[in-house]
């Protein structure tokens, strides 16, 4: 039985539109960095739940940007091979997309103000950067996505900024070991946009998106795949090595199967419908790989 046809404007548009999917993004550098936290006893509770919080929130804002943005854009048309967006599809109108964005980013800024009185200004920079690249992603003059730094804009904000701003808000400082941890985070993100630009590469060159994929080729993005895949597994390997943290932080090593196939599959398959499966899949790497990680640091 086929599923029911969701209804314009509907709860389940604003669902779809979302993207939960992509939530792990958000979930796991914050579950990262406050494993961190825990290891080095500064754990904070609230805190941690502000800044997850925070985190989605600017997931959904970003989601939001990008549905709308690149519906302007041309990008999403009908031959877009991908998940359905709700714009493109006509479930949601420009004009809603743009008042969902605002309230989320609206939302994630009141768990940046309760963030304020635990760690000073300098979440005040990290909040009002991570929104201006959310949108600047896809919208701007210069929007980032287009222009081959999408790649650079997930490391930076998916791994660097969200697992040490995590460990910011708890500690007050940020140690040389969340940066190092937050390296496997940022790139297994990075390497769910890098799927996602091979399977579009065709249709992003007919409407002007240079990503990595279209300015360098496929298989300079599916090299690029495996590498961030390889050090998400190298750099937990080398920080237990180096005793910065217990030998558990290497569970890790417990998804290689599932990333294996990935790897085997991306850098193979040229078929659209198969790539979809490795997005999908990539995310799940993602949260598991997080999950393993995050354990392992508090064992």
């Amino acid at each position: 039985m086929s599923a029911p046809a969701i209804a314009p404007g509907s709860a389940r548009a604003w669902l779809l539109a979302s993207r939960p999917a992509t939530l792990s993004a958000a979930v796991v550098p914050v579950a990262v960095g406050s494993a961190v936290a825990q290891a080095l006893h500064g754990f904070a509770l609230w805190p941690a739940l502000a800044a997850l919080l925070g985190a989605m929130w600017i997931q959904v804002g970003t989601n939001f940007a990008n549905d709308v943005y690149d519906y302007k854009k041309g990008a999403d048309t009908g031959d877009r091979v991908g998940p359905t967006r709700a714009a493109q599809a006509g479930l949601l109108a420009p004009k809603q997309l743009f008042l969902g964005m605002f309230v989320a980013f609206g939302l994630s800024a009141l768990c940046g103000l309760f963030l304020l009185t635990h760690a000073g200004w300098p979440i005040a920079v990290i909040g009002v950067a991570s929104v201006l690249s959310g949108i600047a992603y896809t919208g701007g003059p210069y929007p980032l996505g287009y222009n081959g730094l999408g790649d650079v804009f997930v490391m930076l904000f998916f791994g660097f900024v969200a697992v040490c701003g995590t460990v910011f808000v708890q500690l007050g400082h940020v140690p040389g070991v969340a940066i190092w941890a937050s390296i496997p985070v940022g790139a297994l993100a990075t390497a769910i946009l890098v799927v996602n630009n091979i399977r579009d590469a065709d249709t992003d060159v007919l409407c002007g998106k240079r990503t990595l994929a279209v300015r360098f080729g496929r298989s300079a993005a599916r090299f690029e795949y495996v590498i961030l895949v390889v050090s998400a597994y190298v750099v937990p390997t080398a920080l237990v090595l180096r005793e910065q943290l217990p030998a558990t932080a290497l569970l890790p090593w417990l998804s290689v199967p599932l990333a294996a196939t990935l790897v085997k599959t991306v850098c193979t398959s040229a078929d659209s419908n198969v790539l979809n499966g490795c997005l999908k899949r990539s995310a799940m790497l993602l949260l598991l790989h997080g999950t393993l990680f995050t354990i392992g640091i508090l064992l």
